[in-house]
């Protein structure tokens, strides 16, 4: 029985680390299409003409 666990333990390890390190991930389309999205620059407006004015005096 002993066998039999450090068997599967073994095989664990060895599929774990084909899976981390050997086989590299195919690229799907939803991650492509998130890739382009943060690569591409954003538009940028000046929040600051639509600020209210101060109420009140600086007395």
């Amino acid at each position: 029985m002993p066998y039999l666990f450090g068997g599967l333990v073994l095989l664990n390890a060895i599929t774990l680390g084909y899976y981390l390190f050997l086989k590299q991930p195919s690229t799907t389309q939803t991650l492509k299409t998130a890739k382009e999205e943060v690569t591409q620059p954003l538009a940028f407006t000046n929040s600051a003409e639509y600020i209210p004015p101060i109420i009140g005096s600086k007395d």
